[in-house]
């Protein structure tokens, strides 16, 4: 290759670098490629050329062109990145967002009624002097029936109305059961913490039942105050105050003579209400409505506490979250709660930001 060749790839290589240093935009910079690089394009052309050229004219042109390619293509990949950048900081000059704006609606989760009602009433009680005590869903025999005062014969004890964990054959350790409720809780805690105490136990129970008003897992929340003065006239007190709070107005309670083995004397609990319209308005009216059972511990559950009952007395108090649920914001089915509808779920569910308050939960 003479002196005249090398002038002019030297041109092309000035020219061509002119171009894509001036193209304005992606499009003028594939143009330009095309031109120089493309299958016809002038510096392919020249590659093509070698085949006609003498091996010592190929010793001189080959290198100068692979050279001239090397450098087009160099520079052709440093306009790309620089009309990137570019293009983005147009972009981001004319395309913003406000941030402060409210977002677009869109769908949400909700809390489901019983989680809500459950941090309702442990807020209550909170406000009361009462923490939380939890403990384990599978139950021994003794923690579940026989530390509170259930003889062996009573039928709570059977498989009718217990589940009982599967054995195997030869295994003779005591039964264990699913708790059919949360007292269990009090007798460990008194267990592990002694007295005085002031504590509520909710958690899932679990009952072979089922109808409109029972299934076989609901949620249930039990009270236990311990002192040494503690008498029926302050579970009256409590218990008024909590579904005062819980209702958000005045609610007056009747005591019924009843029988727990765990506590004596025991009390069932009414509330008063009325109907109107086929509709439940509790605290005001004529009726009473059953909502739990209660009264005062009985000596044989101290004793297994391993409390002296000779010192120490106090009361004791049992309700279904899903049914106090049922009767504040009107739903009519206990199963209901568990058939996973998200029809139902949106809308008896809460929003996740509601707060349960003292006085009288969240209104809805």
């Amino acid at each position: 290759m003479d002196e005249a060749d090398m002038d002019g790839i030297t041109e092309l290589r000035d020219r061509y670098l002119g171009a894509i240093e001036a193209a304005g935009d992606e499009a003028a910079l594939e143009a330009v490629r095309l031109s120089a690089l493309g299958k016809k394009g002038e510096v392919s052309a020249l590659m093509r050329s070698l085949g006609g050229m003498s091996a010592e004219e190929r010793k001189t042109a080959g290198p100068a062109l692979n050279a001239l390619k090397d450098d087009l293509n160099t520079a052709i990949l440093t306009a790309r990145v620089r009309l990137a950048d570019a293009a983005l900081e147009a972009r981001l000059a004319t395309e913003w967002a406000d941030v402060t704006l409210p977002p677009r609606p869109r769908a949400e989760g909700t809390i489901h009624p019983v989680s809500q009602v459950r941090d309702e009433v442990i807020a209550i009680f909170a406000d009361l002097g009462f923490s939380v005590a939890e403990g384990p869903q599978v139950e021994t025999d003794w923690y579940n029936f026989d530390a509170l005062n259930i003889p062996g014969h009573h039928p709570a004890r059977a498989e009718m109305d217990t589940f009982y964990m599967a054995r195997a054959e030869g295994d003779n350790r005591p039964p264990h059961v699913l708790r059919t409720h949360t007292s269990p809780v009090q007798i460990r805690h008194m267990e592990a913490n002694g007295v005085p105490c002031r504590v509520i136990a909710p958690g899932r129970v679990f009952r072979a039942d089922y109808d409109q008003t029972h299934t076989p897992m609901f949620h249930q929340i039990e009270g236990l105050a311990i002192d040494r003065d503690i008498s029926m006239a302050n579970l009256k007190w409590v218990l008024e105050e909590f579904f005062s709070a819980f209702f958000g107005t005045s609610v007056k309670t009747r005591f019924r003579a009843s029988h727990f083995p765990f506590t004596e004397p025991s009390a069932e609990v009414d509330i008063q209400c009325s109907w109107v319209g086929g509709q439940l308005k509790v605290g005001e009216g004529d009726g009473w409505l059953e909502v739990l059972g209660s009264g005062m511990v009985h000596p044989n559950v101290l004793r297994a506490a391993g409390v002296d009952p000779e010192q120490w007395q106090g009361f004791a108090f049992g309700m279904g979250i899903d049914r106090i649920a049922m009767l504040k914001y009107g739903i009519p089915d206990l199963r209901a709660f568990f058939d996973s509808d998200l029809r139902w779920l949106r809308h008896y569910g809460f929003a996740a930001l509601d707060m349960p308050s003292i006085h009288a939960g969240v209104s809805r």
